[in-house]
């Protein structure tokens, strides 16, 4: 039996990993790569390197074994027909009649077109009969924090999100549920609304920037259509920068705000507060 995760060296791979390096031994871990050069320091921790492609579902022939717990990462090429490449790991879990399928989807309550990929996937899940587990993963800090560079700049926060709060969370808070899940028992045929303990807002994300810099960072609020028309301006793909403005207008509906509390459950701790996460962005 291995704990298997595809997509193991992107953003949230490497720390599911990572985390389980320190749950199991690492012969129980396989971790799913295109590139087996950005897994050498995986590989070389004793953790069982498999090369595959949802792009090429041959290369998933045989990776699984009866009893394995999988998590399907879901992809990021969402001009590659993102349902499709999952439906190629669920087939091949299928046939593997493996323990566990775990999917970091997207919250229930979003409607942004980026979930119509992760609510095909789960149907797909649920149809084939595999034992499941739905991680639905709200928003990163990251997905801010990462990109200050343009809000430091101009000293502004420019979002299409009105008033609208989101309750989001660190990569390693979602990782961490994740390994619990992989690593837990009852677990099987499971949904998990996934976010952080606390909402926020954009003007208090401006208001925190400003705290943490000692500058004068505005909240500025503009439509969907002008925040699609900046993104694509500096250089974001037109149809990658309509679903990212359509997520904006989900968050001003309050489609982003999780109040289940299952992350901080599952984890057994709170989640990251978005100043700490601001703070070591900072300093990175």
């Amino acid at each position: 039996m291995s704990i298997v995760v595809t997509g193991a060296t992107g953003h949230l791979g490497r720390h599911v990993v990572e985390q389980l390096l320190e749950k199991v031994p690492a012969r129980e871990i396989t971790a799913v790569v295109r590139d087996p050069a950005k897994a050498a320091g995986f590989a070389a921790r004793g953790v069982r390197i498999a090369v595959a492609d949802y792009n090429a579902p041959e290369t998933f022939d045989g990776l699984f074994a009866a009893g394995d717990k999988v998590l399907l990462i879901s992809g990021n090429e969402f001009d590659r027909d993102r349902v499709r490449q999952h439906g190629v790991v669920i087939d091949a879990a299928g046939a593997a009649g493996v323990a566990l399928l775990a999917y970091t989807s997207a919250p229930g309550t979003l409607t942004a077109a980026l979930a119509d990929d992760h609510r095909a996937t789960e149907e797909a899940l649920l149809a084939s009969g595999l034992p499941y587990s739905l991680l639905r993963n709200g928003w990163y800090h990251e997905n801010y924090t990462e990109n200050l560079g343009p809000v430091l700049e101009h000293g502004a926060v420019v979002q299409a999100a009105g008033d609208g709060r989101l309750s989001s969370a660190s990569r390693a808070d979602y990782a961490a549920a994740a390994v619990a899940v992989l690593t837990g028992e009852g677990h099987g045929n499971t949904t998990y609304e996934l976010g952080g303990d606390e909402a926020w807002s954009f003007a208090e994300y401006a208001a925190e920037l400003s705290r943490q810099t000692g500058r004068e960072i505005a909240y500025r609020p503009v439509s969907v259509e002008a925040l699609q028309e900046i993104l694509t301006g500096a250089g974001v793909p037109g149809p990658f920068a309509a679903v990212l403005a359509g997520v904006d207008a989900s968050i001003e509906r309050g489609e982003l705000a999780v109040s289940s509390g299952d992350l901080s459950r599952l984890t057994g701790r709170p989640t990251t507060p978005l100043a700490e996460a601001v703070t070591a962005a900072l300093k990175g």
